[in-house]
């Protein structure tokens, strides 16, 4: 048998992001995929238009490292869609997090590791057993990690979890349904969890024919152009090079039948699942582009036999652990009208527990119309963005297992909050969290659960490769040189963070706020001049002597000087990026001296 001071199981984002902490704060870490490539959403799952944390203040954390990353390694950028304001190919991804890993002499990487039997004993787990080339392992460690997307570790313990629906009676979520629903509607039954999306990568050849056909004539996608049409539909996941990510949820390729089968004990039924997956995404990419005539072809993006098809399926739901604490949508709406911020989660001592910060808006996918869902976005620098929300230390643990943490979207979250909180960004820093503690654990020779929650949220806040926001504080973006300043003294004085997002009085102390041109330059940005119109409900446009633009940002102080006062009919110049399928102008700089 071999020992180990942390095992993480699985090859989701959460998974290669808690080995990678893990590793570099000291534990000696072993990291098992099933698959030939880590990265799970990021990279073989296919999912490469990450939503939700676009904003400067949110790219933190391992996040923000990736993203960083990925811009300096992507030639022409990540402007290339309309879905999200970074795009980048999935072989990009993976060579990063390979890198990485390989990087870190701690860290051992064993992939084509299949998961066979879990030992627990009095609410522990002694060890795990892997088939792999080598035959039958057997791995000890003081710490084990969930990093998959379905939960696969936690299913092979006794620790309950959950699978599905909640009643709105449970936790009294706004958007959840009543119980006599969930026993009446066939629809719950039928469909247990979110539809999950086998991506499949389009290529673009040429421009779109003017005499493309209005709609797809083949069922089940013949709704699926309808609302945005077929130019629309199909840039909404444009990645560099013209590699389209298809992972649409309008009539489009998320799968929604026999979804049970997931959990299944039989192979064969999870075998049939994934060849029906996949079946579905391939049919629909014939479609389009037997709809636009070839201009969309299937793509060369993974390895394998067909390099159009992702490795994994996009799984948005998994198995979810009861924990300590469990995170519902009450958790992630707005604290009052007007709010930017949810609740902070706050202890019996009046401590902020907080350990990493979310921001998408909320969304669910099912067959047939849109759920219902309480809003939580906001009019942001041109743009709708979600307001952010806290996700709690408790949350990733529980007290029926005491050294497994959750790493991947399986921690402790209900089924309404599920659908803001699975998302890239947040995954890869709930791992990093969920690594950082682990090695905190094995230095420390304590449980998981018996950490100070402080010590975690200061040493993410100074983590020497990718400090970690745990505050949703708009104000200082990850570049700025008081920011970790900033989000310590929001823990110290958790009351001092208004409902708005700001630090009350940290204009009169040593918080400097952000200037209008200290933002890095970017790598694509150019020198921009043009007359704006608009304004911060209606958005932004700049007219400039060839075309009109949109204008967007991502940066807090230029959110502010837009919104600020009136700049409708000035002509003024900027830095910024051009996204011609979004289609605007991301700006990242104001220059001081408008002309």
């Amino acid at each position: 048998m071999t020992q180990r001071d942390v095992v993480v199981w699985g090859g989701g984002c959460g998974g290669v992001a808690a080995a990678l902490q893990s590793a570099r704060s000291g534990a000696d870490t072993t990291l098992l995929t099933p698959g030939p490539w880590l990265g799970g959403m990021v990279s073989s799952a296919g999912v490469c238009a990450p939503d939700g944390h676009e904003l400067s203040c949110w790219q933190t954390g391992l996040w923000g490292a990736f993203l960083r990353q990925l811009e300096l390694e992507e030639p022409t950028g990540l402007d290339h869609n309309w879905v999200s304001c970074f795009g980048y190919r999935p072989q990009t991804a993976e060579r990063i997090l390979q890198r990485w890993v390989a990087a870190e002499p701690k860290l051992e990487w064993r992939p084509g590791s299949m998961l066979e039997e879990v030992e627990c004993c009095q609410g522990h787990i002694h060890s795990l057993q892997i088939r792999s080339t080598d035959g039958v392992e057997s791995y000890a460690a003081n710490v084990f990690i969930d990093g998959s997307d379905l939960g696969d570790l936690l299913s092979h313990t006794s620790a309950p979890f959950r699978w599905g629906w909640e009643a709105k009676e449970t936790w009294d979520e706004p958007s959840a349904p009543e119980q006599s629903r969930l026993e009446s509607e066939a629809f719950f039954q039928n469909q247990p969890i979110q539809s999950p999306t086998w991506v499949v990568m389009g290529q673009l050849h040429g421009e779109l024919a003017p005499q493309r056909a209005d709609a797809i004539p083949r069922i089940p996608f013949d709704r699926s152009i309808a609302n945005f049409g077929l130019e629309k539909t199909v840039t909404y996941g444009r990645l560099p090079g013209g590699l389209v990510m298809l992972n649409w949820p309008l009539g489009g390729n998320d799968w929604h039948h026999g979804l049970d089968r997931a959990l299944s004990v039989d192979g064969q039924a999870r075998a049939e699942l994934a060849l029906d997956m996949q079946r579905h995404s391939k049919d629909f990419l014939a479609a389009l582009s037997e709809c636009s005539d070839g201009w969309i072809a299937p793509g060369n993006a993974f390895p394998g036999e067909d390099p159009s098809l992702a490795l994994m399926p996009y799984w948005r739901e998994s198995r979810r652990l009861i924990g300590r604490t469990t995170v519902t949508e009450r958790d992630l709406l707005p604290i009052s009208t007007g709010a930017l911020r949810g609740p902070l989660p706050i202890d019996a001592q009046g401590r902020c527990t907080s350990i990493a910060v979310g921001t998408y808006a909320n969304d669910h996918h099912y067959p047939g119309e849109d759920w219902p869902l309480a809003p939580k976005s906001v009019r942001w620098g041109g743009r709708w963005s979600g307001t952010p929300f806290c996700i709690p230390f408790d949350a990733l643990i529980s007290d029926s297992l005491t050294n497994l943490v959750m790493a991947e979207k399986g921690f402790s979250v209900s089924h309404m909050a599920n659908g803001a909180t699975r998302l890239q960004p947040l995954i890869l820093n709930l791992g990093q969290v969920a690594g950082l503690a682990a090695a905190m654990a094995v230095r420390q020779g304590c449980a998981v659960g018996d950490l100070a929650v402080d010590a975690i949220q200061s040493a993410l806040i100074h983590e020497p490769q990718a400090p970690a926001a745990v505050l949703p504080i708009w104000d200082w973006p990850h570049w700025h040189p008081h920011w970790a300043e900033a989000q310590t003294r929001g823990l110290v004085q958790p009351d001092q963070l208004n409902a708005r997002g700001h630090l009350a009085g940290a204009s009169s102390s040593n918080l400097k706020q952000p200037g209008l041109n200290q933002a890095p330059n970017q790598r694509h940005e150019i020198d921009l001049s043009g007359v704006v119109r608009g304004n911060a409900e209606e958005g932004y446009q700049l007219q400039t002597a060839e075309e009109i633009w949109s204008l967007i940002t991502l940066e807090p102080a230029v959110h502010h000087w837009l919104a600020a006062s009136d700049h409708s009919g000035q002509r003024l110049n900027f830095r910024g990026i051009k996204n011609p399928w979004g289609p605007w102008i991301r700006i990242t700089g104001v220059h001081d001296h408008p002309i």
